[in-house]
């Protein structure tokens, strides 16, 4: 075997996915450092690199990527079940982006070097799986853990229930390999996987009748109009989180809390009559909520235990099933690491999301801060992790933290700069961008800045009563 080849950086960057590639971008843009950046997979881009062939982004695509380049071009989709919003960009756009990113933007600028299908070892050291070559890395100022999310796909997700031989079963990236119609499907998993899979199967026009949905938990979901990033949908989008200030205001307790913002417009579900318990964020549009309630056939017995040639154990129950049944797993949390810690640490960042929602703006801010700030403790006052939400009432705690940081921001105008020159910050901008004439746009602010005080002492009244 060769010896190790040492290499020198300011920056060691682990994982050129979504999160390494955006934080990348911002310190290569603000600071003189160089970086090294090393990742399991063949090509930059993360999870997309293994994702189902049919994935779409959940939020407009003018929210994603890196900072410096653009993902949307600012289309809307003309046709189909999104029709009219911010375009979605598909799973293979969204890798072709980071490998642009990284072939014509990161790699030019002389300060980035990339080792593709490499596996770190510790904090100075990493082999390339093809070659066996070993790499030692002298981390001149810090290592940036961009894989502490630890974000799972279906692909390379192992179910937590045992699958016994002769069960027809596939995760949902099988799929489109299907060369014969099944008896039925049996899709297993309440979130964004299943939500994905459920929509695929009827816009192929499969009857809802031969879907048997498997819900552990059902979800609150967001309404997409409420995302929007350009300027006509101000008062959907602006409008929202005047909306969610308002609820969490005038909430009386943690069930009213949720039926005001249901009755908002701010939160969705599926079935108006079972009470959620789930809250991933997930995001759709009022016409994919009405095809998922074309699905009557939702089990709700718990979490799949085992799955039998001719029966399903749940937690709370039984199903019969055959083998001329599909059974799709959907079950992998999109998430892997629900724990916290400080995003800043000695001579360790691992950013983590410091707005909900928002992975990649927050792995741009934290890039940002990182060039712009010396001292650790403010740093850390800058970038609180927001929680990443799981339960229903994670609501609550993620509103609080997102608010204390969007008021520490507040107080810091170098950093209201940068948020309205970030292209991965478009409320920021609508909200410069009030003409003096638009009096129905300033309304709108009006009402959010007289809600939000009451909402956030609201809420914490409410955040002591969660169990």
């Amino acid at each position: 075997m060769s010896d190790p080849i040492h290499l020198e950086a300011d920056y060691l960057i682990i994982g050129a996915g979504a999160v390494g590639m955006a934080f990348a971008d911002t310190l290569i843009a603000e600071s003189d450092a160089t970086i090294i950046m090393v990742d399991r997979m063949a090509k930059p881009g993360g999870h997309w690199n293994i994702a189902y062939p049919f994935v779409t982004l959940h939020q407009p695509s003018a929210y994603y990527g890196v900072n410096s380049v653009e993902l949307s071009q600012g289309r809307r989709d003309p046709s189909g079940w999104n029709q009219g919003l911010g375009d979605l960009a598909s799973g293979t756009e969204v890798l072709a982006y980071f490998e642009d990113v990284m072939r014509h933007q990161l790699l030019p600028s002389g300060r980035v070097q990339y080792f593709a299908m490499s596996d770190v070892q510790g904090d100075d050291a990493f082999v390339n799986r093809l070659t066996g070559q070993r790499y030692t890395v002298t981390v001149r100022r810090k290592t940036v853990d961009a894989t502490w999310l630890k974000t799972s796909v279906p692909a390379n997700h192992k179910p937590g229930y045992t699958v016994a031989e002769g069960v027809r079963f596939m995760p949902v990236n099988g799929l489109p390999t299907l060369t014969e119609q099944p008896e039925g499907y049996v899709v297993v998993g309440g979130g964004k996987t299943g939500i994905d899979a459920c929509l695929w199967l009827l816009a192929q026009g499969v009857d809802p009748d031969h879907i048997r949905w498997i819900m552990p938990r059902d979800a609150w979901l967001l309404d997409r109009q409420n995302t929007q990033a350009t300027d006509e949908f101000f008062g959907s989008t602006v409008g929202g989180i005047a909306a969610q200030y308002e609820a969490a205001a005038a909430a009386t307790g943690i069930e009213d809390l949720f039926d005001r913002l249901e009755a908002a417009g701010v939160l969705l579900r599926i079935d108006t009559s079972v009470r959620p318990k789930m809250f991933h964020g997930a995001t759709v549009s009022q016409v994919e909520l009405e095809q998922l309630r074309r699905i009557s056939n939702i089990v709700r017995m718990g979490r799949v235990q085992r799955i039998e040639p001719s029966r399903i154990v749940l937690e709370h129950g039984e199903l019969p099933t055959s083998s001329g049944q599909v059974h799709v797993d959907c079950s992998a949390s999109a998430i892997g690491n629900m724990s916290m810690r400080p995003i800043f640490e000695g001579r360790r960042i691992t950013p983590q999301t410091v707005r909900a929602y928002q992975p990649v703006f927050s792995a741009a801010f934290i890039a940002h801060v990182e060039a712009s700030y010396q001292d650790e403790a403010q740093k850390n006052k800058l970038c609180g992790v927001v929680p990443l939400p799981n339960h229903d009432t994670d609501w609550i705690r993620m509103m609080l933290a997102g608010s204390l940081n969007q008021y520490h921001w507040s107080q810091e105008p170098s950093i209201g700069r940068w948020l309205v020159q970030s292209r991965l910050d478009a409320v920021t901008k609508m909200l410069k961008s009030i003409e003096p004439h638009e009096t129905a746009k300033k309304a709108i602010v009006a009402r959010l800045h007289q809600a939000a005080p009451a909402a956030m002492a609201n809420l914490q009244r409410l955040a002591k009563q969660i169990a």
